[in-house]
């Protein structure tokens, strides 16, 4: 899904705008032109950019987010997983612990994760 697919900049404006929400939209132009160097109207496209995908709306100039951080976060993680693993969770550990030893307390908290699933 494009939705949860974010270049480098859309990626920074958006935890830009995560960190700030609600914010109007006059003051995220300005905080752009401090924090990017952006003219207004990159700003503006930027935004409607995002609006689109329906992570944000800006709502009679007031931005604010559809989606939570963690909630993006995880659309983005299922995207990779399905794109790079064919869904399959095993699959992704078996590559990701064949370079990377996990160490006890990551062992630990997946076996928490795990346990409370079984008991959902």
């Amino acid at each position: 899904m494009e939705k949860y697919k974010l270049g480098e900049m859309e990626q920074k404006f958006a935890d830009l705008i995560w960190e700030n929400e609600p914010i109007k939209s006059g003051e995220l132009a300005e905080l752009c032109a401090k924090s990017f160097d952006w003219k207004r109207t990159t700003t503006y496209t930027m935004l409607k950019r995002l609006c689109d995908r329906q992570i944000f709306k800006n709502d009679n100039g007031t931005v604010m987010a559809l989606m939570t951080k963690e909630d993006f976060l995880s659309g983005q993680g299922e995207v990779f997983l399905e794109e790079t693993f064919g869904g399959s969770l095993p699959k992704f550990l078996t590559a990701f612990t064949n370079r990377k030893k996990l160490s006890k307390k990551e062992i630990e908290e997946i076996q928490r994760m795990i346990d409370a699933y079984k008991e959902s």
